[in-house]
């Protein structure tokens, strides 16, 4: 199955000081922006890097199905004041339909497993493994550079309260 790839930032137990003298909501607010950010740089790469099909095959996902449907999301249980965690992940699963000018295009790229590890009569052809191995310095910087901008703006608030 597929292995998640964990990103953690050298200086975290000073970043963990510095949250905690903020209020909780700021705290966790700023944290969260900042990571949402960071993985927003990996998503978009994945979508780049996402294979279309050239051409439409009757009983199957129009193309540019795979690229529309990779995602990031936001895990609250996984997350707390000091930890935020997003998935950068492919919509799969669901029938999901998005309205486009031509017609109904489908959100559900069920494939892209296949794509992404191969099988024993295809290639693997990634594009969510390589997003992340080549964003990865980009995002985290995107990460704290948003934190640090959201720090000062919550400390000057906090000043003049």
């Amino acid at each position: 199955m597929a292995k998640f790839e964990r990103m953690q930032i050298k200086g975290a137990a000073e970043l963990v000081k510095l949250l905690n003298q903020l209020p909780a909501r700021v705290a966790k607010n700023g944290l969260r922006n900042a990571v949402y950010v960071g993985a927003k740089v990996v998503r978009d790469e994945a979508k780049s890097r996402a294979p279309k099909a050239a051409e439409a095959i009757a009983n199957q996902p129009p193309p540019g199905t795979l690229k529309r449907s990779v995602i990031m999301k936001h895990i609250p249980e996984l997350s707390s004041l000091t930890r935020q965690t997003f998935f950068v992940t492919v919509r799969h699963g669901k029938k999901y339909r998005l309205q486009g000018k031509k017609k109904n295009l489908s959100q559900d790229a069920w494939y892209w497993r296949f794509i992404e590890f191969g099988t024993t009569k295809m290639a693997a052809r990634p594009f969510l493994r390589p997003a992340i191995e080549n964003k990865r310095q980009e995002a985290v910087t995107a990460i704290t550079t948003r934190l640090a901008e959201r720090i000062e703006v919550e400390a000057k608030k906090l000043a003049k309260i």
